[in-house]
C-alpha cells in the first residue's frame, strides 16, 4: 500500500484523489487477476495499472473548469521529512516525479519502469539524469 501511496501521490499530489485510485487499481487488479500471465511480475503490473488509473484522473481533471476558487485549507504532515520529500518532489516535471521515485523509492530497475510507463528504457535513464540534474539546481 505505502509504494502504491507513494506512487499515486507523485503522479496527483492530492491526498482524496490517491486514495480513489488506489481503491480502484485494487478492485480492477481483482478483477482481471487471471489476466496476469507471470506471478513475478505482480508487482510491476499492479503499478502499471495503477500509473494507467492515475493519468486516467489527470485526464478528468484538465477537462474539468472550476467555477471558483475552492478555499485554501492547511494541511498538517504527519513527519517532517514526509513533508520534505513531497516538496522535493513537487519541484520536478511529472514525467521526472514519477520516474524518480520508481527508481529511488520503490527500488525499480529501469527496465521495469519503461514496462510501467510505457517508454523506452532510454527515456527512464534520460528522465533521471535529467530530474538529477533539476533536482540539484533546485536544491542550491
Amino acid at each position: 500500500m505505502q509504494s502504491m501511496y507513494k506512487t499515486a501521490w507523485a503522479v496527483l499530489g492530492n491526498d482524496e484523489d490517491v486514495a480513489d485510485v488506489i481503491q480502484e487499481t485494487i478492485l480492477t487488479c481483482y478483477e482481471k487477476m487471471e489476466q496476469l500471465k507471470t506471478d513475478n511480475y505482480f508487482h510491476t503490473w499492479l503499478i502499471r495499472i495503477l500509473v494507467n488509473k492515475c493519468n486516467d484522473i489527470l485526464r478528468k481533471r484538465s477537462r474539468m473548469h472550476l467555477l471558483e476558487e475552492p478555499p485554501e485549507i492547511p494541511v498538517m504532515e504527519e513527519a517532517y521529512e514526509n513533508a520534505e520529500w513531497k516538496e522535493v518532489l513537487r519541484a520536478l516535471d511529472e514525467k521526472y516525479r514519477v520516474t524518480v521515485l520508481l527508481y529511488y523509492v520503490e527500488g525499480f530497475s529501469t527496465v521495469d519502469i519503461s514496462k510501467i510507463l510505457g517508454v523506452s528504457e532510454s527515456a527512464v535513464r534520460s528522465r533521471l539524469s535529467r530530474a538529477r540534474k533539476q533536482l540539484g539546481r533546485e536544491l542550491e
